[in-house]
């Protein structure tokens, strides 16, 4: 096959390498066209591996989608730590140590930004953690310029689930997470009062105490302050006490290994494993070979290119975790009556990827070429350096929620249909897939990776990428950020029933 670098015509002359044909049907850009006759039964590649098998005869110059492809049934054989270190390449050539400005944390962690933070327990306290956050006005903002703002992360769970339960306890890392990152230099947890995640329980058992404190973070529950109108208040005075102790942070150099990199890719194209994401893959390899950590997300869209990670893993358990979390979720989607395959979406489909398969291939392309070192739960502290993975949904904000939660400080994401997601602590760089969603949201995106299709190297982008991300890791403002993006984007992941 042949993916469409523009839109194609029945009756187009094209040529492909050896291959000279005649079009036969319309091929809108990013979809494929076939170069030979594939007769109905056999195995379609694309990258080198299979993506599905043609459900009809497919004459060469024939559109290859949905109507003629499927993913059928798959047999996967996993090898484990088959493959080593990459030799030395565009990683290393002219590396040297590369520095940011960063806020160091007394944990040592480095920060991109800083914020404080209001942290609701539960949906019954959003409300009420909105109003304190936004009772702190621009102009007394502009008193701290070191501060990026007051965040209120609010969200729509919190109770009527099992207590001590998976979704409870994934909820407190969550919390938690967002509540200790390095670009948070100050938060204040709000709850109701009778819900399941208790805001003290949730102290103690994720250790927001730190050594020496005695109270620990401050704490309202609208409960115990009496009310609405009491909690608002009592609020804006803890913010009053937080933010000028935020405002003192400042800046300082930092090296390019304390950054921890968020991977994700959302409304995927045919170009996204040919420009953006191989070219992303570049930058982590860069990164990783400065020290620094990369977060790959999105179990269900590596689905099917597993077994390329699963080779890579640093050891045998490593790689077992990763196909521990796929089984996982073959049991999970079954349980709620769908399948993975369910994925590409339809504007995923309308951009030219065909199925579920596709889409991993050019989405596990984001990982570079070096070694799997871990696998994470949803929202687990990420301790590791190099190419980890945390399992996490397809769904962006979902994703990116328990990335950020694990110490992500800045996030990278590739879009070939134009996702206008922001994110909060952590900027979120943009990068499109082609340069005609770029001309066309310029203003939402941050780098062009579709000037591949017109002869840059997949390289030479992945540099650009890399630089971007140590600028914005400095305090360079994204497109997202420009626009005030990134409040309502905080979605943790809701696994269980509601009680």
């Amino acid at each position: 096959m042949a993916v469409a670098v523009a839109p194609l015509e029945a009756g187009d002359q094209i040529s492909v390498g050896d291959y000279q044909l005649t079009v036969l049907d319309p091929i809108p850009a990013g979809h494929k066209v076939s170069l030979v006759r594939i007769p109905v039964g056999i195995t379609i590649t694309k990258y080198g591996q299979p993506i599905g098998v043609a459900t009809q005869d497919i004459e060469a110059g024939r559109h290859v989608h949905g109507h003629n492809c499927a993913v059928g049934a798959f047999e996967r054989t996993y090898t484990f730590a088959t493959v080593g270190e990459p030799p030395p390449g565009s990683a290393s050539v002219g590396a040297g140590q590369r520095t940011f400005g960063g806020y160091i944390r007394p944990d040592k962690r480095v920060g991109t930004r800083n914020y404080v933070a209001v942290v609701s327990t539960a949906n019954c306290s959003a409300s009420v953690s909105r109003l304190i956050a936004d009772r702190v006005t621009a102009e007394e903002l502009s008193a701290y310029p070191s501060v990026d703002g007051v965040l209120a992360l609010t969200h729509k769970g919190g109770c009527t689930m099992p207590i001590d339960g998976a979704e409870h306890l994934q909820l407190e890392r969550v919390l938690a997470g967002f509540a200790r990152h390095p670009n948070v230099g100050g938060y204040v947890i709000v709850g109701l009062g009778c819900e399941v995640a208790q805001a003290r329980r949730l102290i103690e058992r994720q250790s927001l105490r730190r050594p020496g404190e005695v109270e620990g973070p401050p704490v309202l529950v609208i409960q115990e302050e009496g009310g609405v109108r009491r909690t608002v208040e009592a609020g804006l005075a803890v913010l009053r006490e937080l933010l000028p102790a935020a405002a003192a942070a400042r800046r300082v150099e930092a090296p390019a290994s304390s950054l921890v990199l968020g991977l994700q890719c959302g409304g995927s194209d045919g170009y996204s494993g040919i420009t953006a994401n191989p070219a992303l893959g570049v930058a982590v390899d860069l990164l990783v070979a400065q020290g620094g950590t990369a977060v790959l997300g999105e179990t269900p869209e590596i689905y099917g290119a597993e077994h390329l990670l699963a080779r890579r893993a640093v050891d045998r358990e490593v790689g077992e975790a990763l196909i521990e979390r796929i089984r996982w979720w073959e049991a999970y989607a079954a349980s709620h009556e769908a399948t993975i395959d369910n994925n590409p979406t339809p504007g995923n489909k309308t951009g030219g990827l065909t199925t579920i398969l596709e889409k991993s291939l050019g989405a596990v392309a984001k990982a570079g070429s070096t070694r799997l070192t871990a696998v994470y739960r949803y929202a687990e502290q990420v301790s590791r350096r190099g190419l980890v993975l945390m399992d996490t949904p397809g769904n962006d904000p979902v994703s990116l929620t328990g990335i950020v939660a694990g110490g992500a400080t800045v996030c990278a994401f590739t879009t070939g249909r134009g996702s206008v997601y922001g994110c909060k602590p952590s900027p979120c760089i943009k990068i499109a897939t082609n340069s005609s969603l770029y001309r066309r949201m310029e203003e939402d995106m941050d780098l062009d990776a579709g000037v591949v299709l017109d002869g840059a190297s997949v390289e030479e982008v992945g540099r650009a990428i890399f630089e971007e991300v140590l600028a914005v890791a400095s305090g360079k403002r994204t497109k997202s950020e420009a626009q005030g993006l990134g409040d309502e984007e905080f979605a943790p992941w809701m696994l269980g029933p509601v009680l």
